[in-house]
């Protein structure tokens, strides 16, 4: 099947998923098995998403992957919730960066909460590389490499969690001095 299918089909899928999401929320439905109507919308929207990323869609995938990440939300699933998250902001960086910071900064909430915080960090890269390069805020960036030097600093300290952490510190370091924030970039190259 073409892309132009793929996409045809996506569009019907998310259709019907919005459709079982709603039947999801009638009374009787919500007594007997409202649950698994919901459960079956998020399935439906991840291979919608799928489809549209076949069809070089990404911004409706990252859509697609946002409405099955809230549904994981509403039904608990707090670790499938966060996956969709990171899978929709994956799909946006192809298409719209600050989208896909937003899903990530909401993967990045529910693993924190989780204490999943290497997971956070490596998202937490993520973000700074799209504020490198494809936003260009510097500032912003730093945060973001800070906070993951932070993240794999708390966590278990093995050589390549340790080379990791460097590496955001040095990031942070050279752009601490090309903002000209020269004590800043000297005091964690020491720390280095």
């Amino acid at each position: 099947m073409d892309s132009a299918g793929k996409e045809r089909e996506a569009v019907q899928l998310m259709a019907e998923a919005e459709k079982r999401v709603k039947g999801s929320h009638s009374f009787l439905r919500g007594l007997f098995g409202g649950n698994t109507r919901v459960e079956e919308a998020c399935e439906m929207y991840t291979r919608a998403a799928n489809m549209f990323k076949i069809a070089k869609n990404w911004s409706a995938a990252g859509n697609a992957f946002c409405q099955a990440a809230k549904l994981h939300m509403q039904l608990q699933s707090k670790h499938d919730s966060a996956t969709s998250f990171v899978d929709a902001g994956n799909a946006y960086k192809k298409a719209d960066p600050q989208e896909a910071i937003n899903c990530l900064n909401a993967a990045i909430d529910i693993y924190t909460d989780m204490g999943r915080f290497t997971i956070a960090a490596k998202h937490h890269i993520t973000i700074a590389e799209i504020y490198e390069a494809e936003l260009v805020d510097i500032e912003k960036a730093i945060a973001h490499y800070e906070q993951a030097a932070d993240y794999y600093k708390g966590e278990e300290s093995n050589r390549q969690v340790l080379g990791i952490t460097n590496k955001c510190l040095l990031k942070v370091a050279a752009y601490a001095a090309q903002l000209e924030q020269y004590q800043k970039a000297i005091e964690i190259y020491e720390q280095v």
